[in-house]
């Protein structure tokens, strides 16, 4: 492993832990403070969207000050943010401190750093390492994910060993979020300017071709949707849904997201082993459709012990796609061109999150608590098969280096 891909992966891990803790404490916190799903719903949205700014303004600063500053700037905001939403108390500081921290109420990191570490990742390896690499790179953030679901955990430790109330406790569990967000600024100032760019140096900007643009722009496309099912269906959603459907708290909803990123993070070297055998996009889809059919059947268990294990099925599987999500993007275009596919694609995943919380917490009062859970399911299904219809023709270099003879032909 090179040192800049270790220092990449280091960063991850103590960013992708803050996200998990946030994914799970948000919905309890918001609670706490007396607000409902609607607020929740905003909260979520607000901080997603802050997250999209940030990965626009992030890509756009890459080409100027270099990634390494960008990403610094992204990790130091962060932390901020999650700082100031520890303190705040009504529902209009949350929703500008949610903003202005990229706060991730989804319980995985789908962030601005996460952009472009993707982008900075195929540079610390070579073509056939590729989806490997980024396998353990999304290990490393279920890791992460997994610790923070079990650190999601500490407002219990805190009011037993401190003494603090309630919501003393959650606002001190906010606090360790801003120290585990900042802590990745320490592994970026340490990249090599190979891969980062020298210090005050700007990279210069690539120019996308015309073929290039088109797969992006209809990748994205495609994406959207997914996101916009995701956003139904972020971790402190469904936290709120079993608190609110089966009455369990923190204690309960952190072994069991532990327990599911645990479930992610094997999944993803699954994914990778299975791709070298039957290609990046059959398995992006051939796992990613029955983890929603999973998810269908959530809403109707009869109690917690039947939807905590139907959930974990689909946690299973519904990660399985991401590596192979983010090696075959990257793939698909040049290298000069990776920054801008991998800005562009989760930019607009991230608007897609950002959109469906508002809508699933309004469904949660006006309609039926499980009413998100469906839909999400079945905005994912629609997306998994008009991905394979649209690029079941276009392959990765490694792909169609193992089949000579075929010509790669995309659909009109």
């Amino acid at each position: 492993m090179t040192r800049d891909r270790l220092l990449l992966y280091t960063a991850a891990l103590t960013r992708s832990t803050a996200v998990g803790m946030s994914g799970v404490l948000v919905a309890v916190y918001l609670a706490e403070q007396g607000f409902g799903a609607g607020v929740l719903g905003a909260v979520v949205s607000a901080g997603l969207l802050g997250a999209a700014l940030g990965t626009i303004l992030s890509g756009l600063a890459a080409d100027r000050i270099g990634r390494r500053a960008a990403l610094l700037g992204v990790a130091v905001l962060g932390a901020v943010g999650a700082a100031l939403f520890a303190a705040a108390s009504t529902a209009t500081l949350l929703l500008g401190t949610a903003f202005l921290g990229m706060v991730n109420g989804m319980g995985r990191d789908r962030g601005a750093a996460y952009s472009l570490e993707q982008a900075l990742l195929p540079a610390t390896t070579s073509d056939h390492e590729r989806t490997q690499t980024f396998a353990w790179y999304t290990v490393v953030l279920d890791t992460g994910h997994a610790l923070g679901a079990l650190a999601a955990a500490t407002p219990l430790l805190f009011r037993h060993a401190f003494g603090l109330g309630t919501l003393a406790s959650y606002r001190a569990a906010f606090g360790l979020v801003a120290v585990l967000t900042f802590a990745g600024a320490l592994a970026y100032a340490g990249l090599s300017a190979g891969v980062a760019g020298a210090p005050g140096t700007a990279v210069r900007r690539a120019t996308v071709s015309p073929e290039s643009r088109r797969r992006i722009s209809r990748l994205a496309g495609l994406f959207a949707l997914d996101s916009v099912g995701g956003g139904f269906l972020t971790g402190a959603l469904i936290s709120y849904w079993f608190f609110r459907r089966f009455g369990v708290g923190e204690g309960t909803l952190a072994p069991l997201f532990l327990v599911a990123r645990i479930a992610n993070g094997i999944s993803h070297l699954g994914a990778a082993w299975l791709a070298r055998r039957i290609g990046l996009l059959n398995t992006m889809v051939f796992t990613h459709l029955p983890s929603s059919v999973f998810l269908l059947t959530v809403p109707i268990a009869p109690s917690f012990g039947v939807a905590a294990a139907l959930f974990l099925l689909r946690e299973c599987l519904v990660e399985m796609d991401v590596p192979t999500r983010q090696s075959y993007v990257v793939a698909v275009v040049e290298p000069a061109e990776r920054v801008a596919a991998a800005s562009t694609t989760n930019l607009v995943r991230t608007l897609g999150w950002a959109a469906g919380p508002v809508f699933a917490g309004a469904a949660m009062q006006t309609v039926s608590l499980g009413m998100p859970l469906v839909l999400g399911a079945s905005l994912k299904i629609a997306y998994d098969v008009l991905l394979y219809r649209a690029f079941r023709r276009v392959k990765p270099p490694e792909e169609e280096r193992a089949e000579p003879g075929a010509a790669e032909k995309e659909p009109a």
